[in-house]
């Protein structure tokens, strides 16, 4: 990374941000409701790693497709410079949508209910931009298309595929995440920006019986209720109040008819951690639990704890998010950049940096109308009627979320890209 001073200008960005014109603003908006309508769960984007390699070679991207399964490379070299990754994931969830759009989910139960269809098209619109404007700019544009997000499993997939080795090791990785902030607005927060993952499956044993005879069963439904209750003690009572974590039991699921009682129950655990240390202690906690309520209600079996995915902890680099949203600002305007403090979400974008050792800059995108926020954040009800990510509500405004989405993406590569012609840099 130090082989290159910092390069480009507010100028040579307002230039390449000219070509983000009516015409390109419309066909991005017919992608958009396009990835919208198709959605595709983890390692399951067929269809849409199909559409978005269509788009990068009509572009003029030298295009690799079945990385890390469903990931999809497109890299554009354009001489000596610096190399800038570039990612967008592309995977959808297993909701089934209620917003109401005329471009809904047409897979019925499968929902981009996170937003990744935005940073798809916001990364293709990026990616036009570029490469129309090949005279202001030097080095090599590396866009990563990423399945399987949401398991935490895609960035990991792309990188064990060889992903360097094949296409070269990038100077820095930048990406964005569209979020219910308002649109029009770009927060970043440096350092340790995104929580550690850890999703779990325990299964617990009890002895089936009928309904009418709750002395010959041992209930694991009552089992499994009397945990998920203990569960919620591990935050409020065994971390401290200046640390951070969540622990939540996304389902719950036991028997087949009201009056059988079953023989086991199945929970599924989400935990998020903000340092190693607060990690080990709430997954010490959970497993005590598990066991003690399991060894209290007389289980015939020890309850099995597996893990299903976890996310590491994402750290922003200070230095490269000082650089990268002071050229977003520039932009854009500095009023709309904010900072939103540590998140509890989880991202593995981060694997793609620490991987090659190089900074990641990854930054939230707003979408929500400001004034829909504005009045809900006023009434104290904004966590009520604005629908968050994963919510079969949650729907970005179109405008100006895209061309927000595409300038910043845009400025933040010409931020560490070299300028054209770009001289040879000094030998190491």
């Amino acid at each position: 990374m130090g082989r290159y001073p910092v390069t480009t200008s507010p100028d040579t960005a307002q230039r390449v941000l000219a070509g983000l014109d009516a015409a390109l603003v419309q066909r991005l908006e017919a992608l958009y409701r396009d990835l919208h309508a198709h959605p595709e769960l983890s390692f399951e984007e067929h269809r849409t790693s199909t559409t978005v390699a269509r788009r990068a070679r009509e572009l003029g991207y030298e295009v690799t497709e079945g990385v890390g399964r469903t990931g999809v490379v497109a890299r554009l070299v354009n001489g000596r410079g610096p190399a800038v990754l570039l990612r967008a994931d592309f995977d959808a969830l297993p909701v089934t949508e209620r917003t109401g759009l005329p471009y809904a989910s047409t897979n019925r139960g499968v929902m981009h209910a996170c937003g990744h269809d935005v940073h798809a098209t916001c990364l293709l619109g990026a990616m036009a931009l570029l490469a129309a404007a090949r005279d202001e700019w030097s080095g090599t544009v590396l866009a990563v298309f990423q399945p399987a997000e949401e398991l935490g499993q895609g960035a990991r997939a792309m990188v064990d595929d060889n992903l360097y080795a094949r296409f070269g090791t990038p100077d820095i990785v930048l990406g964005q995440h569209v979020m219910s902030i308002p649109t029009g607005t770009v927060a970043c927060h440096p350092g340790l920006a995104f929580a550690a993952t850890d999703a779990l499956r325990v299964r617990m044993f009890g002895r089936g019986a009928h309904a009418s005879m709750p002395e010959a069963a041992i209930d694991p439904v009552v089992m499994a209720a009397s945990t998920v209750m203990r569960l919620q003690t591990v935050v409020s009572r065994e971390i401290a109040s200046k640390d951070r974590a969540v622990v939540t039991v996304g389902a719950l699921q036991a028997g087949t008819k009201d009056n059988i009682i079953p023989d086991e129950a199945e929970l599924q655990l989400n935990i998020r951690t903000h340092t190693p240390q607060v990690r080990a202690t709430v997954l010490d906690a959970v497993e005590r639990i598990v066991r003690g309520e399991a060894a209290a209600a007389g289980a015939p079996q020890d309850p099995e704890i597996g893990t299903m995915h976890t996310f590491p902890l994402m750290v922003n680099d200070e230095d490269a998010c000082t650089r990268t949203m002071s050229a977003i600002g520039d932009v854009i305007g500095r009023d709309r950049l904010t900072d939103p403090g540590a998140s509890s979400g989880s991202e593995d974008v981060g694997i793609f940096g620490t991987s090659a050792d190089v900074p990641v800059c990854y930054w939230l995108l707003g979408g929500i109308d400001p004034d829909l926020y504005a009045k809900a954040d006023a009434a104290g009800i904004r966590n009520r009627d604005i629908p968050q990510n994963h919510s079969p509500f949650f729907a970005p405004v179109m405008q100006p979320t895209l061309v927000i989405g595409v300038t910043a993406l845009t400025a933040a590569a010409l931020a560490w890209l070299g300028p054209a012609p770009y001289p040879t840099p000094p030998s190491a």
